[in-house]
């Protein structure tokens, strides 16, 4: 058809609605995925929204009229495609979600066996070029497709059950906000199972029903506008911990019993102490954008830093390649050698329940020392039409100042108090920023506007 399929993007397919995604792309893709990878098995989930089913169903024609034998998983979040690709021996799974994106907007996240990601410069490219040029005709299916969501979301349930010390929870009351996503049933089924290990955690749910309108905002709590719910709901109920998730939970958020919101990674030097405290010497990949707090952690708790590009396909390869036992990046997205080099949102919080009913503390007396100790920003994003030559002028500003110099991602420098990383947003015309200090809010606050101020002048 030489037709150019715009919704490929630098990791997965994502695009708008009757723009550059419908069924007939992604019956292409699906034919395409099966062909380039010759697959004979392949795991088929989707999310939430209006649309993911029946694109569901036009992925799951294409692949079998490639041959491929598809099962299906129905609505569930990425991570239980990621396990059952790995669990049934799978030769590829696809995800059919947009996580945070806008209502008009869907999309396929993809993997071949193993859940290893699919390289974005040879399979994708592939995968694309014979999409883009597929003749449809007559095209009669040859794979056939089975139902295996029970049986799957079982063997998953007993996966994640597994690599957490239930025995360690403590009584205690926990806000979850799944964000009317496909969180809900996936999160009945682990509670159900912690009942019949005799957890006495008591789960307060807000906008738990998965819901396609989706009445309360998209499921993003990165988003300050909906973060507020989780807050006043852990407030309002006297909670000790708050839980958002993102519409196909691959990332998990968390509030401490303030109803504050606790940065990222704060939180991956939570989780750090807890694989550290298991495996000692153990490796911890993680991402440049804010690090002296992790690394530290890593350091003082007899680990080994490993930096990766930011990226999931980047973390899950240096995790690989390293033997690392976790991984993460600043956006909420935790990696677990045990669940196969993935990423999962609902072993996160379990993690930290673990963390808090060991040690008798509060979430916000666990990481008060640390914010102090090294205070950043949120991630700053602009709206930019250059972002190359604006990174080549801030690094220019720095250069005499800085101690280090890193261009891993973006631009990484650090100075002798405060350091920063800006990178160009890998599907975007978005430049991202953070910047984190040693124990000085004020130098913090100041860095952050000088560095704003220029991208903002820059940009116009």
């Amino acid at each position: 058809m030489n037709e150019e399929l715009s919704c490929f993007k630098a990791y997965d397919v994502r695009g708008e609605l009757g723009i550059n995604l419908d069924g007939n792309i992604c019956y292409r893709i699906g034919y395409a995925f099966g062909k380039v990878l010759q697959l004979k098995k392949c795991i088929i989930g989707w999310d939430a929204r209006e649309s993911s089913l029946e694109l569901a169903k036009s992925v799951s024609r294409g692949l079998t009229d490639a041959g491929v034998n598809v099962m299906t998983l129905g609505l569930c979040g990425t991570e239980e495609m990621y396990f059952a690709v790995s669990h049934f021996r799978a030769d590829g799974g696809i995800q059919v979600t947009a996580s945070h994106n806008p209502i008009n907007y869907n999309g396929l996240k993809l993997v071949k066996s193993g859940s290893r990601p699919l390289d974005p410069h040879t399979d994708l490219l592939k995968i694309k070029h014979y999409a883009e040029n597929l003749d449809i005709k007559n095209k009669l299916p040859q794979g056939s497709i089975k139902n295996i969501s029970i049986v799957s979301r079982e063997a998953y349930v007993r996966k994640i059950i597994s690599l957490v010390n239930v025995s360690s929870f403590c009584k205690m009351k926990v806000v979850v906000n799944s964000g009317n996503g496909a969180a809900g049933p996936t999160f009945d089924a682990i509670e159900e199972t912690l009942k019949a290990n005799s957890s006495i955690i008591d789960f307060i749910k807000v906008f738990h029903k998965p819901d396609s309108t989706f009445p309360n905002g998209i499921p993003n709590p990165m988003l300050t506008d909906n973060q507020k719910y989780t807050s006043e709901a852990v407030l309002r109920e006297g909670a000790d911990l708050g839980i958002a998730f993102d519409g196909d939970f691959d990332r998990c958020f968390f509030f401490d019993e303030k109803g504050e919101f606790v940065q990222g990674e704060y939180i991956i030097g939570l989780l750090v102490k807890v694989f550290l405290e298991k495996q000692r010497n153990g490796i911890i990949v993680h991402d440049p954008r804010a690090l002296w707090n992790i690394q530290e952690t890593i350091e003082s708790n007899g680990g080994r830093s490993v930096i990766s590009k930011t990226g999931h396909a980047f973390v899950k390869q240096k995790m690989r390649e390293t033997n690392a036992i976790y991984g993460a990046e600043l956006s909420a997205h935790h990696y677990f050698r045990d669940f196969f080099y993935c990423d999962s949102g609902m072993l996160p919080w379990l993690l930290i329940c673990e963390l808090l009913g060991r040690s008798g503390k509060s979430l916000s007396v666990l990481t008060k020392q640390r914010i102090s100790m090294f205070p950043s920003s949120t991630e700053c994003n602009f709206s930019v039409r250059d972002s190359l030559s604006i990174i080549e002028y801030i690094f220019k500003f720095y250069q005499k100042e800085a101690l280090r110099t890193d261009h891993m991602d973006g631009i990484s420098m650090e100075m002798k108090d405060w350091r920063f990383n800006l990178r160009s947003s890998n599907t975007e015309n978005i430049l991202r920023l953070n910047v984190e200090s040693r124990g000085d809010r004020s130098l913090l606050r100041l860095k952050l506007v000088e560095i704003s101020e220029m991208i903002n002048q820059l940009s116009h």
